[in-house]
């Protein structure tokens, strides 16, 4: 018997990781203050976080979370079909239908099994789901657990979306694409992809983690600012850990869709519901985030001011209008050894490195929140010139 041991195989890729500098390391939190946190200890400016509204921390989303749990508890208890379903639940459904301006919204635990039940449960064997090369992975991971085929275009290339399409004429089509990319901050070509589906007859689901709170008219996200709506898109993804800076997603859309995920989608029928304390907080953060549009507008003047600042210094960003600002690094150790440096200099920046990123791309993860101030930009600018120049300095040969 030939048969391979686990711990052969994953010490064998430990070593792997090791020799590519892509070991991945958690780091704990102790405490969080505005844009401040304390790492292990030492206190840094966060600038890798997703909170760009800076809700996390407000203190009318913390009061509805506390007063919530107080009254009805902290758990979930059962799943959403058995007697899970709360009435904080239906509340956040109902407003966030109402925000979006779509019939019917569907609460999840988290927006990777939001994706994985929308796939699922509307395709399969025969079918075909047509992704964006640069997808998030809980999409790319719904298509092969579905056991639909799997195709992928070029980035952003609905002419390469039309093509796979046409190349799988037979059952069910869907084009599922990020709204805003998490990793390169840049936006799908929306109003392109709803041409294509309504050519090919399929059916447009846009994963909007990264644009709801953010974009379009009070932070409807990117399919209200491709100025498509629920006709083009029969369904979309919220995710409430981003802007909303709480935790959780739904699947927002047409009605009869979402009740078909609500009455089949495994990863809805057979998990525990969100505990109603965390929809009372995510309801809080919703309703502040739609109606104080000082909040987008300050972010998108720190984006403008990063950006303007990184051009003026020579550093390499990635085109990007959102809070997500990639700086372009390339090697893998590079990328650590830049981050390490802001690290010492108190700005807390994540190195992504593949397989998240694609070969040679490694780079910095900028996020920027409206909590963070001018003053806070600047050093941070100031830190990656510094950073830069230190790497630049050492001999090419050197450990990162």
């Amino acid at each position: 018997m030939n048969r391979i041991r686990l711990q052969d195989r994953i010490d064998a890729q430990r070593l792997e990781r090791e020799a590519l500098g892509r070991r991945r390391n958690r780091r704990t939190v102790g405490r969080r203050d505005g844009v401040g946190c304390e790492v292990e200890g030492r206190w840094l400016l966060d600038f890798c976080g997703n909170d760009y509204l800076g809700m996390a921390q407000h203190f009318a989303v913390v009061d509805a979370l506390q007063d919530s749990a107080a009254r009805h508890g902290a758990g979930g208890v059962a799943s959403h079909l058995v007697c899970g379903h709360h009435a904080a639940h239906e509340a956040l459904e109902r407003e966030l239908a109402d925000w979006l301006e779509v019939p019917a919204a569907l609460v999840f635990g988290s927006g990777y099994v939001a994706n994985l039940a929308v796939v699922q449960a509307l395709l399969g064997d025969g079918d075909v789901c047509v992704q964006d090369k640069l997808d998030h992975a809980s999409l790319i991971d719904a298509a092969r657990l579905a056991g639909c085929r799997l195709r992928r275009y070029p980035h952003a290339d609905a002419e390469g979306a039309i093509r796979q399409l046409r190349a799988h004429p037979e059952g069910a089509a869907m084009i599922a694409t990020d709204g805003v990319f998490s990793m390169d901050g840049d936006l799908a070509p929306l109003r392109q992809l709803a041409l294509v589906a309504r050519a090919q007859n399929a059916m447009l689901y846009v994963d909007d983690a990264h644009g709801v709170g953010v974009l379009g008219p009070e932070g409807r996200g990117s399919v209200a600012a491709a100025r498509l709506g629920v006709a083009e898109v029969p369904l979309q993804l919220a995710t409430f850990g981003k802007a909303l800076g709480s935790h959780g997603a739904a699947v927002c859309g047409d009605a009869a869709f979402v009740r078909h995920l609500a009455e089949t989608a495994r990863p809805y029928i057979y998990t525990t519901a969100m505990p109603a304390a965390q929809a009372a907080a995510t309801l809080a953060a919703m309703r502040l985030a739609r109606r104080e549009q000082w909040r987008r507008d300050k972010l998108q003047e720190s984006i403008a001011h990063f950006r303007a600042g990184a051009q003026r210094r020579g550093l390499p960003l990635l085109p990007s209008e959102t809070p997500i600002q990639p700086l372009l690094v390339g090697d893998d150790r590079a990328a650590l050894a830049m981050a390490r440096a802001l690290e010492a200099r108190g700005f807390w920046v994540a190195a992504i490195r593949p397989p998240t990123v694609p070969e040679g791309t490694a780079r910095l993860r900028i996020t920027l929140g409206a909590g963070h101030d001018r003053l806070q930009i600047d050093a941070l600018l100031q830190a990656l010139d510094e950073a830069r120049g230190q790497l630049q300095a050492q001999p090419a040969t050197a450990p990162a």
